[in-house]
């Protein structure tokens, strides 16, 4: 019985760890506004752009690239604030697939226009 505890207690926190989230943050400007958004966490009062999704890799592939471009979500094209979430199922797709694929859960705030 005392094994079956142990090994619950080992499993819940190997999960409870493999789920964090990072966050950068540039001190040199200003975050985007965005007087519309009705969020109470950090982002209160920032335009911020989400993307969810799976990025298919080949086995000799290092790393990726996603380019912020300059367009209606991000006039200016640079980046104020980016986080990257890693959870337990986008570990889990990355292992059954040998890391082929990964789950990616970024959400971002462009800078302001400086005028």
């Amino acid at each position: 019985m005392k094994q079956i505890r142990y090994l619950l207690a080992g499993l819940s926190l190997c999960v409870l760890t493999s789920c964090y989230s990072v966050r950068l943050r540039n001190e040199n400007g200003a975050p985007q506004p965005d007087p519309f958004s009705n969020r109470d966490d950090y982002y209160r009062g920032m335009k911020v752009i989400e993307i969810d999704t799976v990025i298919n890799m080949k086995l000799t592939s290092k790393d990726f690239t996603y380019l912020i471009t300059e367009n209606d979500s991000c006039p200016s094209g640079r980046i104020n604030i980016v986080e990257y979430r890693n959870t337990l199922g986008g570990i889990l797709l990355s292992a059954i697939t040998f890391g082929r694929k990964r789950k990616v859960k970024i959400k971002y705030v462009c800078e302001k226009l400086q005028n």
